[in-house]
């Protein structure tokens, strides 16, 4: 017989973990494993990383579910290994080797060819990616061996730099820093370089330093999660609007906070601006006195007005300010 599984008591979590994703679980599978050790109700995150891949990951949970598309837009830091001579089927380690040539070039091609690379630059999405095609993924074409026609995407490649290189040997690699747009493949930047230097190659490492504001320093990881008590684990926790970083503050009164959370626009002498955080004071039932300011939504201000955007339920604030007080502000 079986043992009966424990069956687990979830609870309301709201906030941001920065998780250094490990080696060979996908972002999924580490968003569900954090999401078991939190008992969270409600998760999500902002943007994949490859099973290969390592490295900065942001976990949403609870109320910040509800802003965790606003990071996708996010600049990326990456630091990644390119195994020169050598092309596989995928454009990293988990593929096939489909070619391998010598490896001719010099230092001076090299950083021709970087810089080359820096700047705006067109990218064909790779067939085993997650983009998708007539609502079917790339990579489940890639898999059925069919091969279908991708238009080129145009992204940017802030800076890449150059940390260490070896063209002799049994391994000639590059080992690169790159800070890039969204949408960048860097299993295809790797890839295109190698074609460029003549010789072809692909990804051996990959790992995400950094994504918008966050950085790997910041991150915990899955062994340290596993270790820690349920209490140290909720104080790992990043309040909800670190997703609202580089938005505009708004600060309203009681009465028209309660209006704004209800998606009633308020007037107010505001600059136009694309992107605000707005705050205000929620009054608790168990006392005549408001809190203090907590966020309450992001929003958009135009002709003097404040327009509601993504919004956060009473509930869910009264939930931060019991369960996680710390994280208002």
């Amino acid at each position: 017989m079986h043992a009966p599984r424990t069956r687990v008591q979830r609870r309301p979590v709201h906030g941001v973990l920065l998780l250094d994703k490990p080696l060979g679980l996908s972002s999924n599978q580490a968003l569900q494993k954090v999401k078991w050790l939190l008992r969270a109700e409600k998760a999500g995150h902002t943007g994949t990383l490859d099973p290969l891949a390592t490295g900065v990951l942001p976990l949403c949970f609870g109320a910040a579910t509800k802003f965790s598309q606003l990071h996708l837009d996010a600049d990326k830091t990456y630091e990644t290994v390119v195994r020169l001579g050598v092309k596989t089927s995928t454009g990293d380690a988990e593929g096939d080797v489909i070619a391998t040539r010598e490896v001719t070039c010099t230092v001076g091609q090299v950083v021709e060819v970087l810089d080359r690379f820096t700047g705006p630059i067109a990218q064909v999405p790779p067939m085993h990616s997650a983009l998708k095609r007539d609502g079917k993924p790339l990579y489940e074409y890639a898999r059925d061996g069919e091969t279908v026609e991708r238009e080129a995407r145009h992204v940017v490649i802030h800076d890449l730099e150059l940390l260490d290189m070896q063209l002799q040997g049994e391994t000639p690699q590059l080992r690169l820093r790159v800070r890039c747009s969204k949408g960048t493949y860097i299993r295809t930047l790797g890839e295109d370089i190698g074609e460029a230097l003549g010789c072809g190659g692909h990804l051996i490492l990959l790992r995400r330093t950094a994504t918008g504001p966050f950085d790997v320093s910041q991150c915990t990881t899955l062994e340290a999660l596993e270790a820690a008590t349920e209490s140290d684990r909720s104080a790992r926790l990043l309040p909800v609007q670190i997703l609202l970083d580089g938005h505009a503050h708004v600060t309203l009164d009681s009465e028209n906070a309660g209006r704004f959370l209800s998606g009633v626009r308020r007037r107010g002498a505001w600059p136009n601006q694309p992107k605000v955080a707005v705050f205000g004071p929620v009054p608790n039932p168990l006392s005549e006195a408001p809190s203090a300011p907590v966020l309450l939504g992001s929003a958009h201000t135009e002709g003097g007005e404040l327009i509601p955007g993504r919004l956060l339920s009473p509930i869910e604030i009264q939930q931060i300010l019991e369960t996680s007080p710390e994280l208002t502000s």
